[in-house]
């Protein structure tokens, strides 16, 4: 007779295991997402045109 505790319990720890790499996967993209917007609103920062005149005494 299979032992169905056994076989729970396997299961249970396999199916944590995919539940820390679906949580880590979606970290990691959102860890990417916002190293990607501040590179975009730094380059945008950098982008800015200097007012003619502001910095002449």
């Amino acid at each position: 007779m299979p032992d169905y505790k056994e076989m729970y319990f396997q299961l249970a720890a396999k199916v944590a295991n995919a539940v820390d790499i679906l949580i880590e996967a979606q970290q990691q993209g959102e860890y990417d997402y916002s190293e990607e917007e501040s590179t975009v609103i730094s380059l945008k920062k950098n982008s800015r045109p200097e007012e003619k005149g502001s910095d002449q005494a």
